[in-house]
């Protein structure tokens, strides 16, 4: 009786449905790519590791992350589609399997002037509509305490159509909560007007210095031809209605040459094309004008909490939404936890959910008022993970690329924690990662390689963590390596000294940087070594900065250009052969006609994905055809762009192609680590950590006796972090001064003198808790770094 019961109760067979637990790829080429296939299992976290350039980006973020994102974009319209980005198909024979892709990368945060922390997550929303329904006085719905909402009043007749047309007035009322002085910003601008224009020159003379306002354009004709200016009058010899109509003048129609234009003087412009957007996302030549033309200064109304005398007049509890937002992250969840009130109990649950993700990932440090371009990309990437912390979707796959980027090891342990939170709930999660803190969480890694570029692209290991250590691959035999602390110390020969910094969470730091030396600032984030380093040393002379600004490059930028390797190889060429070096430009007299310089041909295809098709008149070599007819030594300008790194240090150090300028320039690439890389790459192919390497390469060149590096282990691989420690040691031996702002332990037991700030983040951190060396510090075990390295060594 027994056995047949259980011959009753066996569990029914797997619903088909239920089988598809892998995301299958197969024949994927996509870059640097060779033809790899893999299956990937759902509802687990995949870790893909390997050297930088090895292709993890490629197949993670450019083939499976890519291909989801297209898909779904075709189920929206066609009209929808035309305002989405185009997404051509990667270039894989199949994937199946695929889950709805979101993607959170290191991109920074927006580059409007009006965005914060707050109003990237819900957090702002959620304290808006709480203000709405407890503020007191009660001033009105949510958008009264926006900062993003004008107030406005008016009235009119409107036509009401009945049994009887009748004529009636009508009064509207908006209530925003926008400082009518600062729009919104929390500053208001003052112009040098000396660096709008030359006043002894007339406006034929060139006498406008705003970027865009070229005579040549359309500029010139308004100024010609609108009847408000005599062009040919120096401006220091206008009446007062020129000048203001010249500088200030609201927006007027005029009319050019028989069109309808609208002409505005040059600071209502200058405030809507250019102090629209966040300073740190302005092109370059446009961000050097803004710092030079304008003075920033808090708003004197609302004190830089952008919000009108009418919001910050409601409060709750004691406290405005502008004292709330201005609240460290991690003190005001406290203070909304106290907050008991029955009649808004889901609002406040959700508003803590939120607060309390800020302090779990690390981010408790933070204020919601505090403006989202500010943030850096480790900052950025985890405020992106809020809004995915809380959501109710299941069966995602969500894409993260070194999320441990700006973290300390005590910071890593949370962020590993919020990843298998992501998994347990039934998503796929897959990480792009060096750290072996996050590598031995992993339920599968896939490791690429063996090398960089040409050299890598293939999976060298499929498996688990404990197979991954026994595995013949270079992430196999470095994952457990640990730098040990260094038996002889170089010591200082003098000191930078700080006094008083306090600079955002800075409390009054007093500290003499040693020189000559190569010294760690170290801390969990958030706890003021950025604000202690930039802030106090960057801008003294000699002092070489390399941070983690992203560089901007378009598919025309390479590393030839963009380290200035192409000059000295153009005026070689130039002079080997007697012709000019613009000839040697793709971008210049050179480039072919046909594909103007780029080697492809780009088809726009409106709403469908564009198509990039190889230049016919040039053969993709860029170049027109007597231009080749050049050589150098036995190379033609397109054969020497494309050789690696590696290749040109040589093929310039010796010989007929001799080029010391070029040789030099090459030869900081190679110490970076960058020898695999094609000199004619484009830009946009190159992933993160290369581009901060060869942003390192470049201010290599720069003379100073003190270099400041922020992160430069972002994006290496375990073996490339010893090469880096070279290139560090290399460049104190030639007596400079090394201050490396860092988390990697590695970094930590290799320096000469270690400061650490804390004990905190935020307003618990902000004052130095340990000078000294790295075994002092290890022996003390009096701080969290302290702890963590001790661990790392093996003390």
């Amino acid at each position: 009786m027994s056995e047949h019961l259980g011959t009753e109760a066996a569990a029914p067979e797997q619903h088909v449905a239920d089988s598809h637990d892998l995301i299958r790829v197969r024949g994927a080429r996509e870059n640097n790519l060779r033809d790899i296939s893999l299956d990937i299992p759902k509802r687990r976290l995949t870790v893909f590791t390997g050297v930088s350039g090895s292709g993890k980006s490629s197949l993670v973020f450019s083939t499976i992350a890519a291909e989801s994102q297209r898909l779904i974009n075709e189920t929206y319209s066609a009209f929808v589609q035309g305002f989405m980005p185009t997404l051509a198909r990667p270039d894989v024979d199949l994937l199946e399997g695929l889950t709805t892709a979101i993607i959170v990368d290191q991109e920074r945060l927006g580059a409007n002037i009006r965005s914060t922390v707050g109003t990237v997550t819900d957090a702002n929303t959620m304290l808006r509509i709480l203000f709405s329904r407890l503020g007191r006085p009660h001033i009105g719905s949510s958008q009264a305490f926006s900062f993003n909402v004008a107030s406005a009043h008016g009235a009119g007749a409107m036509t009401v159509e009945t049994g009887n047309k009748r004529a009636e007035r009508r009064e509207f009322s908006i209530v925003g909560g926008m400082c009518p002085r600062c729009e919104g910003t929390g500053n208001v601008t003052d112009f040098d007007l000396s660096a709008l224009y030359d006043e002894t020159k007339s406006l034929n003379e060139g006498a406008l210095t705003v970027p865009g306002y070229s005579m040549d354009g359309w500029w010139g004709r308004i100024f010609r031809s609108s009847g408000l200016f005599d062009p040919d009058k120096p401006i220091n010899k206008y009446t007062k209605k020129q000048l203001h109509d010249l500088v200030h003048k609201e927006p007027t129609k005029v009319k050019v040459e028989g069109i309808n234009l609208t002409y505005e003087g040059l600071i209502p412009r200058i405030q809507k094309s250019f102090l629209s957007k966040d300073v740190e996302a302005m092109q370059p030549h446009i961000r050097a004008f803004v710092e030079r033309a304008v003075t920033f200064r808090t708003c004197p109304e609302c004190g830089g909490s952008r919000l009108s005398e009418l919001a910050r007049s409601s409060k709750i509890a004691g406290k405005s939404i502008a004292d709330l937002c201005a609240m460290q992250i991690s003190d005001l969840a406290e203070w909304v936890r106290d907050l008991d009130e029955p009649s808004v109990a889901p609002l406040l649950a959700g508003l803590r959910g939120s607060l309390d993700s800020f302090v779990r990932i690390g981010l408790g440090y933070l204020s919601l008022d505090r403006p989202s371009g500010t943030l850096s990309g480790g900052e950025s990437q985890r405020v992106k993970m809020i809004r995915h912390l809380g959501s109710s979707l299941t069966d995602v796959t969500y894409v993260f690329d070194e999320p441990t980027i700006g973290l300390h090891p005590h910071d890593i342990q949370r962020m590993n924690e919020l990843l298998l939170q992501l998994r347990d709930k039934g998503n796929t999660v897959l990480v792009v990662e060096h750290k072996p803190e996050m590598i031995a969480i992993a339920d599968h890694v896939v490791d690429l390689g063996p090398r960089a570029g040409s050299a890598g692209g293939s999976i060298c290991f499929e498996g688990t963590v404990d197979q991954l250590r026994a595995a013949d691959t270079l992430t196999g035999h470095h994952l457990d390596d640990r730098a040990r602390l260094k038996d002889t110390l170089r010591s200082p020969t003098g000191a930078l000294e700080i006094r008083g910094a306090c600079e955002h969470n800075l409390r009054d730091v007093d500290v003499d940087v040693p020189t000559g030396v190569l010294v760690v600032v170290t801390g969990v984030a958030g706890s003021g070594k950025s604000s202690l380093i930039h802030g106090s040393l960057a801008g003294r002379d000699g002092v070489v900065v390399v941070d983690q600004g992203a560089i901007k490059g378009s598919r025309r930028s390479n590393p030839a250009t963009y380290t200035g390797l192409l000059d000295p190889i153009r005026k070689a060429f130039a002079k080997a052969n007697g012709v000019k070096p613009s000839l040697f430009s793709p971008n210049s007299e050179g480039g072919c006609p046909v594909c103007n310089g780029a080697g492809v041909i780009y088809t726009d295809l409106a709403m469908m994905a564009g198509v990039a098709v190889p230049c016919e008149e040039c053969g993709g070599k860029r170049f027109q055809a007597p231009v080749l007819e050049y050589h150098l030594g036995d190379k033609d300008i397109s054969e020497v762009l494309a050789m690696s790194v590696d290749r040109a240090a040589e093929f310039f150090a010796a010989g007929e192609a001799r080029t010391p300028a070029a040789h030099t320039i090459l030869k900081r690439l190679v110490d970076v680590g960058l020898g695999y890389l094609t000199i004619g790459q484009p830009l946009t192919t190159l992933s993160g950590g290369e581009r901060q390497r060869l942003k390192l390469a470049t201010h290599l060149g720069e003379k100073g006796g003190v270099y400041i590096l922020d992160e430069p282990t972002a994006g290496l691989h375990l073996a490339d972090v010893e090469q880096l420690l070279g290139l560090l040691d290399r460049l104190v031996d030639a007596g400079k001064s090394v201050i490396v702002i860092e988390h990697h332990q590695a970094v930590m037991a290799h320096a000469d003198r270690i400061i650490d700030l804390g004990p905190g983040a935020g307003h618990d951190g902000g004052r130095i808790v340990f000078e000294g060396t790295p075994a002092d510090l290890v022996a003390a075990r009096s701080t969290l770094t302290g702890q963590h390295l001790a661990t790392y060594v093996g003390a």
